[in-house]
């Protein structure tokens, strides 16, 4: 005889399982730290420093959705939303701190530094509040959808690869209208469609961009390379994914 198998319940609210759950929230504010030491390191002109303070915020925005998940946040800490607070830390990591790199390295056209840079916060600000931001939840594998806002990334290697400025203000507006264009980006810490191989891309851009910190400015053309060759791995796999019929989850 075959019965339906019923999810096993979550082991009753403790005080070890609130304070678990209370500090994977704290663990995802302190990206509004990392923010903070980003801006102040753009208007310093400190941009070793300001490579530090992003890794980090991206270490801390891949990793808290994990332990989100696994301490049940939503379970044990209700009384804060832990997707607008990850909302709120990402567009000031993302975007704002992106948006001000473009402007105090002047890495547009004169005359078009604030506008780029508006335009960049505009449009963000509607991106993150789409309702269909991220790819249907019922499926098995998890995307953004449109440009995910890598603002603060993409601002960095302008201005490492010292681009024409006119090329960086084509790299952004195209950019700002991928933003709103249905294709998939994979989100490393979720997305099931070759998982531990986007991991494994993750990781080893992660390595490379540390080791590039350690070195800037003086980082060797080959190491940049590598780093792009990661890049470019991402870019290919959320092309796979785009072009691939995504499946529903059972139940």
């Amino acid at each position: 005889m075959m019965t339906d198998s019923l999810p096993n319940p979550l082991p009753p609210v403790t005080l070890k399982r609130r304070a678990l759950a209370w500090s994977v929230h704290l663990f995802t504010a302190t990206g509004a730290i990392w923010g903070l030491l980003s801006i102040l390191a753009i208007q310093q002109g400190q941009y070793k420093l300001l490579l530090l303070w992003v890794v980090l915020a991206v270490i801390v925005d891949g990793f808290d959705g994990i332990l989100a998940r696994h301490f049940h946040t939503k379970d044990y800490a209700t009384e804060v939303d832990g997707g607008l607070l990850d909302n709120i830390i990402d567009y000031l990591n993302y975007t704002i701190v992106g948006a001000l790199l473009v402007i105090q390295a002047r890495l547009v056209p004169e005359g078009l530094i604030f506008p780029a840079a508006a335009l960049i916060a505009l449009t963000s600000a509607l991106q993150f509040s789409q309702t269909e931001a991220k790819t249907d939840p019922r499926t098995r594998e998890f995307y953004f959808r449109g440009f995910p806002s890598y603002w603060n990334l993409l601002a960095l290697y302008l201005l490492v690869l010292g681009l024409n400025p006119w090329i960086n203000l084509a790299v952004i507006l195209i950019c700002v209208v991928l933003q709103f264009v249905p294709i998939k980006f994979i989100y490393p810490s979720r997305t099931a469609f070759y998982y531990r191989l986007n991991q494994g891309i993750v990781y080893a851009w992660a390595a490379s961009a540390l080791a590039g910190i350690w070195m800037y400015p003086n980082i060797p053309g080959w190491l940049i390379f590598i780093n792009l060759v990661f890049v470019g791995l991402y870019m290919i796999m959320s092309l796979l994914a785009t072009l691939r019929k995504p499946r529903l989850a059972h139940g």
